[in-house]
């Protein structure tokens, strides 16, 4: 009798650890994600080596909003986290710092601590228009304008090797920070 209930005992034990482990596999794979922030494209809100948690389920039974934070893979093992700045259908301009979706001015409230603290005193981004960039009028039906949001030193949807982003291509939406933290306060823009 307690050889029978020991192996009943290891026999559940087993299925309750396999039963995790394909869990937390799911989850891995299909829901959240872990990233790490390479590179200063999107300070302030990101920092390098920032780690985070993407959702990469969420977006996909939803529609993407203009300034979510996605991951989309770029090439084959290269990826990157950028803001959404314009959707399907939309005309894109900046002019003297200032955005402009469709013709009418978008604030950016996420930028406006940072683009006073250029030592040149400059645009924080440089005028350009879709048209002069990627030579289209319109964000195309499944693709979005994306721009990192340090401007002057993020490779962005502005750069015609990148483009619009497919939504196939989106991996996830930024979700929340796992480390650090506490963000740092006293970033300052040079380039």
């Amino acid at each position: 009798m307690t050889k029978k209930k020991n192996k009943n005992e290891a026999w559940a034990w087993a299925k309750i650890i396999g039963l995790t482990i394909i869990f937390t596999i799911g989850v891995r794979y299909f829901i959240l994600s872990p990233v790490i922030v390479d590179g200063a494209s999107m300070m302030p809100t990101f920092e390098d080596g920032e780690k985070l948690l993407i959702n990469k389920i969420g977006p996909r039974l939803t529609n993407y909003n203009r300034f979510d934070i996605i991951v989309f893979e770029e090439k084959k093992d290269l990826n990157y986290i950028k803001r959404i700045i314009g959707l399907p259908g939309d005309q894109i301009a900046y002019k003297d710092d200032v955005l402009y979706i469709n013709g009418e001015k978008y604030e950016e409230p996420y930028l406006k601590k940072y683009k006073g603290t250029l030592q040149d005193k400059g645009d924080f981004t440089y005028d350009f228009t879709l048209e002069e960039q990627l030579g289209e009028m319109t964000v195309p039906q499944g693709h979005f304008f994306v721009l990192g949001d340090n401007r002057r030193r993020s490779i962005d949807s502005r750069d015609p090797n990148v483009g619009f982003i497919a939504q196939d291509a989106i991996l996830g939406t930024a979700s929340s920070t796992l480390w650090p933290f506490v963000k740092r306060e006293n970033i300052r823009f040079d380039h």
